[in-house]
């Protein structure tokens, strides 16, 4: 919004030219997110304690849980706000792929929401039926693989004509492969499948905000390479017109994981709940996809991606073996009742997300 209205009257005020540097708006962007989640962050918290809008503990999970029981949960809203408003001031609005972003932070955050309601609420154990979670990722998946299709963004890239319902190939040099009439099921897949994998990882203090951080950032190098004609040239990886302007949400993303841990960190003041996870997720898998980095999803979404087959392995050894391959799913409980501190789980799998989101980057050079 801030771009739209100030940087036309550059010619007036100098200092308006500032708006035309990507990295001036994305770092203005993380401030005012790390800035906005200590504004509204404590009042929000407030709000959901006067509510008693607290997360229940199983009584199946660590023993040390329990004491979590009535925290305030759906802290998503404050990392929603401190996302969009800096996205909606410093982007360029009319980029298809901000679009996309704000559109999916706020569909997933929706869903996620809803979820919470019913579980803390309406007190409903199960919260929002698996069905209607899955069809809210699904109908997002399709609005992603739909516009993808149709933007004129991934025409004529890099002598491959249209790559709308192409792939890039780690460790190749502009190597792409054309998934034809299988390519909307694989979006639907892969935003439907993080969307999960960081639901299910959002269960320690300060866990998953972490991780997103970090994996935020390495998104954010993607995106500032992936919209640069000479960086990607040099790298010999894909160009993508306006694909940019997405460092700017990820920088904000940043700002607002940094802001939320100083809440979620242990012992946790606030729980993300549904609301932030979904929504966290669904953008991750947003960005993967627009990028056309789905193939390195797994790499730095890496800790993600264990803890939901950790969930996979347990429920089918479960089922076909009648035994357990880890003490408790997902993964982090595992540890716990091996004997872990709960801050040295977390401490020891963000170390684990900041090798793989430099192993993500240094991917750019290995060709």
């Amino acid at each position: 919004m801030l771009y739209h209205l100030l940087y036309p009257l550059k010619e007036n005020f100098i200092g308006f030219n500032l708006l035309s540097y990507i990295t001036f708006r994305s770092a203005a962007a993380a401030i005012l997110a790390l800035f906005i989640t200590f504004l509204v962050g404590p009042k929000i918290i407030k709000w959901l304690k006067k509510k008693e809008r607290g997360e229940t503990i199983r009584n199946d999970g660590p023993s040390t849980h329990l004491q979590k029981e009535g925290t305030p949960t759906m802290g998503g809203i404050i990392i929603l706000i401190a996302v969009l408003v800096p996205v909606l001031l410093f982007a360029k609005l009319n980029n298809v792929f901000i679009q996309l972003m704000i559109g999916g932070t706020l569909w997933m955050g929706l869903v996620g929401y809803i979820d919470d309601y019913l579980k803390v609420v309406r007190k409903y154990p199960q919260g929002l039926i698996g069905r209607y979670k899955l069809m809210g990722q699904v109908i997002w998946g399709l609005v992603v693989g739909l516009t993808i299709t149709f933007a004129t963004e991934y025409t004529g890239v890099d002598g491959y004509g249209d790559v709308h319902w192409y792939i890039s190939v780690p460790f190749f040099k502009n190597l792409m492969i054309n998934l034809g009439i299988f390519y909307l099921p694989m979006v639907v897949f892969v935003i439907t499948a993080t969307s999960n994998a960081v639901n299910l990882t959002d269960g320690l203090d300060g866990l998953a905000i972490g991780l997103m951080g970090i994996a935020a950032l390495a998104w954010a190098g993607m995106s500032y390479v992936t919209g640069r004609t000479d960086f990607s040239s040099y790298l010999n990886v894909i160009y993508i017109k306006g694909a940019g302007e997405l460092t700017i949400y990820c920088s904000a993303l940043i700002g607002a994981c940094l802001g939320f841990l100083w809440f979620n960190s242990h012992p946790a003041d606030v729980f993300m709940g549904d609301t932030g996870a979904l929504a966290l997720g669904g953008a991750m898998g947003t960005l993967a996809v627009v990028l056309k980095r789905e193939l390195l999803l797994p790499l730095v979404a890496g800790v993600f991606v264990a803890e939901t087959l950790s969930v996979m392995l347990q429920v089918g050894s479960y089922k076909w073996r009648g035994k357990r391959i880890f003490k408790m799913a997902p993964l982090h409980h595992h540890f716990e009742l091996c004997g872990w501190a709960e801050e040295k789980v977390v401490t020891r799998f963000w170390i684990t997300g900041i090798i793989l989101a430099l192993l993500t980057l240094s991917t750019f050079k290995v060709r």
